[in-house]
């Protein structure tokens, strides 16, 4: 893979595109690409249940994300959504291309849930391979082949009641897993959509 550096918040292959170092700058390609690459979101209303609403559509809504989070999960995730409350679901999808056919796509979920404890729990529960997940959103979404998240190239954060969660596969040509965990390392500590 080539290795890359903005200049002015462009990127810019290294070596004229024919490779060179591996690691740690192809981690801050990816980085970088994900700041700059393309990208669809799906992001899911809060739940606005510390501040209710004279018409009373805060509760609803809360119930809305409750139940939006419980649909897009699978197996103890679900189980961990049925009895605790999700208070906001973001999804996010990412195409980061190394510009010699080789292609990554990442996807990053934040959570939010009501208190820190929750949040502890959730996190133990998804950094548990093979425990379930949240569906990423489809790959379709960047025109590429449908990718099935594995959950072998992986990478989690908290911050409070927040819990990001990220993922990696190959889309086209070959990534290797050492640059597909990096990268969902990296994308572990974005900021929320």
């Amino acid at each position: 893979m080539t290795d890359f550096i903005t200049k002015n918040g462009k990127v810019i292959p290294l070596n004229n595109g024919r490779g060179g170092r591996k690691g740690a700058g192809v981690v801050v390609a990816g980085a970088l690409a994900l700041a700059v690459g393309t990208g669809v979101t799906s992001t899911g209303g809060l739940g606005l249940t510390e501040s209710p609403s004279p018409s009373g559509l805060g509760p609803r809504k809360a119930q809305g994300q409750q139940a939006e989070c419980v649909a897009v999960s699978f197996g103890e995730v679900r189980e961990f959504f049925v009895r605790n409350r999700c208070t906001s679901l973001d999804r996010v999808l990412f195409a980061v291309t190394d510009g010699a056919g080789n292609t990554a796509v990442i996807s990053v979920v934040w959570v939010g849930l009501a208190s820190d404890g929750d949040a502890r729990r959730f996190q133990s529960v998804m950094n548990r391979h093979g425990s379930g997940d949240v569906h990423p959103l489809g790959s379709h979404l960047l025109d590429l082949a449908e990718i099935e998240f594995t959950g072998l190239r992986y990478g989690s954060e908290r911050d409070g009641r927040t819990v990001t969660v990220a993922e990696a596969e190959t889309a086209t040509g070959q990534v290797t897993h050492d640059t597909l965990d990096a990268l969902a390392e990296v994308a572990a500590h974005l900021p929320r959509v």
